[in-house]
């Protein structure tokens, strides 16, 4: 089996998988993140959405082995301490952007990539635009909206 390289939030990882297993996999089953989700496998939904090198991407769509080298962050990397939520993940908390919370993580990478490529002040019309492959079934967007809004402003405090 080959061996696989990277970066997952800081820390260095490595792991003998099959030639055939994606990033999702591999963050999910071999390193036990399961806050990158698998909704679809199909690459629709979002849920699997991480960064590599800084570029949000869908895991599903990646073989790990693609990504020797690479940096890789996920949602469980995000927040500053395990007592503290970053700013994005803070606006979802407390503008009820969540139900079931299946699409939250990929939401909130997706998030922090529209605000890294568009800057602080968003609006709705752009982030609703921006939010485009990334499906949610149980809230109607509106609090999601909300949230990012809020959560790039915060981001720039």
């Amino acid at each position: 089996m080959p061996k696989v390289s990277m970066t997952v939030n800081g820390k260095p990882v490595t792991g003998d998988i099959e030639a055939r297993t994606l990033l999702v996999q591999f963050l999910r089953e071999n390193l036990r993140l399961t806050g990158t989700h698998v909704g679809c496998d199909t690459s629709q939904c979002g849920a699997c959405v991480v960064h590599v090198n800084g570029v949000a991407m869908k895991s599903c769509t990646l073989l790990a082995l693609q990504l020797e080298g690479a940096n890789v962050l996920t949602i469980e990397g995000v927040a500053p301490s395990e007592t503290q939520l970053h700013p994005m993940q803070e606006a979802f908390r407390e503008h009820h952007a969540l139900q079931c919370g299946y699409c939250t993580p990929g939401m909130i990478m997706s998030a922090l990539d529209i605000v890294r490529r568009k800057g602080n002040e968003l609006d709705d019309h752009t982030i609703r635009e921006e939010l485009d492959g990334n499906l949610c079934r149980c809230t109607g967007y509106h609090n999601i909206v909300k949230a990012i809004g809020a959560g790039a402003k915060a981001m720039a405090k």
